[in-house]
């Protein structure tokens, strides 16, 4: 298959260049055109992107679920319905987060997840967030209080063993006790992340320097910025190499405050998620998250006590606000919503790029509108 007439994403912005797949995969940019005049007439070789931007497909490291499925369900036919909602998205990798929830049904869904296989219209499964239960019994949000737990490495290992070593990400709040030990034991072995935390400035810093490389859902669900008590985020923000994820749905975080966001931690660190529930996808009503109630109006959700609980806007769409209504550079949206989440999960050069030997995950986008125009997963159009 080769993609011609768009403007392709180069990793830090666009270039008039063909796109060349070739056995599921990308093959170099020169290799396109020497294959161009050579069976490229077949019925279905040349997609023309003429008047479109041609950018990898996106990679969702926080979302629990669309289309009525939730990871955390363990439910496969849920995951299914995940994996088709999100490819028609333009989402080629998913990496559902997990609710704070006992070990018993962590385990199962997590074996659930280890099992699936994606059919070809849908997303690739290709790791697991596990936001619960080592967090902050004082900042649960959405989360299940019932369930809080703290942190403790022989659990997750537990966990780990029933995912096929799936878990990618796992969440903590530092200030809890055992807290930085778990950081320092299993700081090699998965990306720790700060999350639903009440932690201080110095502590935050502290589980940095012990290993823990990521924010989870920047703003939300941590202390704020202040002179005198500045909090988890200009920790993070200090160190080269840890990433913060934002969810831009327009709806969880004001635009200024997003554009903050990439200024202080720069477009190769920032990460969009979705943080979608089941009703991504879905209409109006009542919906279940974790075994609590979420109303669902418009593009919001909250529990009954008026709390955000996640978003139902899609990566995609995510995408779209960040650049439409906050005036985040197209290629910086891309870089955050594509190629960090993947460098994140350490699938660097697998999955976010549009670069030789990566899996052939392509969007075409309409250059006016931002829409969706085709989608290419795994080297075949849907």
């Amino acid at each position: 298959m080769i993609i011609k007439n768009g403007l392709a994403f180069d990793g830090e912005g666009f270039v008039a260049r063909d796109v060349l797949i070739s056995g599921g995969v990308f093959a170099e940019a020169d290799a396109a055109a020497g294959t161009a005049g050579a069976g490229a007439d077949s019925e279905g070789d040349v997609i023309d992107a003429a008047g479109c931007y041609v950018i990898p497909g996106l990679v969702d490291l926080h979302f629990h679920g669309a289309a009525g499925g939730d990871v955390s369900d363990g439910d496969d036919g849920g995951l299914h319905a995940m994996g088709a909602y999100e490819a028609s998205r333009g989402i080629g990798a998913m990496c559902p987060a997990t609710m704070t929830l006992s070990e018993e049904i962590l385990g199962h869904a997590l074996g659930v997840a280890a099992a699936f296989e994606p059919a070809d219209d849908e997303a690739e499964l290709v790791g697991v967030n596990m936001e619960g239960p080592f967090i902050s019994p004082s900042k649960v949000g959405a989360q299940n209080p019932e369930y809080v737990h703290v942190p403790d490495a022989a659990m997750f290992r537990r966990l780990q063993e029933a995912s096929g070593g799936l878990i990618k990400l796992v969440d903590i709040a530092p200030e809890e006790p055992g807290a930085m030990e778990f950081v320092e034991e299993l700081g090699g072995e998965v990306r720790v992340s700060l999350a639903h935390t009440c932690a201080d400035y110095d502590t935050a810093a502290l589980a940095f320097e012990k290993g823990a490389r990521h924010l989870t859902h920047l703003y939300n669900a941590m202390n704020s910025m202040h002179h005198r008590k500045p909090g988890p985020i200009p920790a993070a923000a200090e160190r080269d190499d840890v990433t913060a994820e934002i969810i831009a749905d327009g709806v969880h975080i004001h635009p200024a405050m997003v554009r903050l966001a990439f200024n202080l931690f720069g477009d190769d660190r920032m990460i969009l998620v979705s943080d979608t529930l089941r009703a991504a996808g879905m209409p109006d009503g009542v919906y279940d998250l974790g075994g609590q109630d979420v109303t669902v109006k418009g593009f919001e959700a909250r529990i009954d006590n008026g709390a955000l609980a996640g978003s139902v806007s899609d990566l995609m769409r995510c995408l779209y606000v960040a650049v439409h209504d906050m005036q985040i550079p197209l290629a910086s949206a891309v870089k955050a919503a594509a190629a960090n989440p993947a460098r994140a999960l350490g699938l660097e050069g697998r999955y976010g790029t549009l670069g030789a030997g990566a899996v052939a995950n392509a969007v075409l986008l309409d250059q006016e509108t931002l829409e969706v125009k085709q989608v290419i997963l795994r080297g075949k159009a849907l």
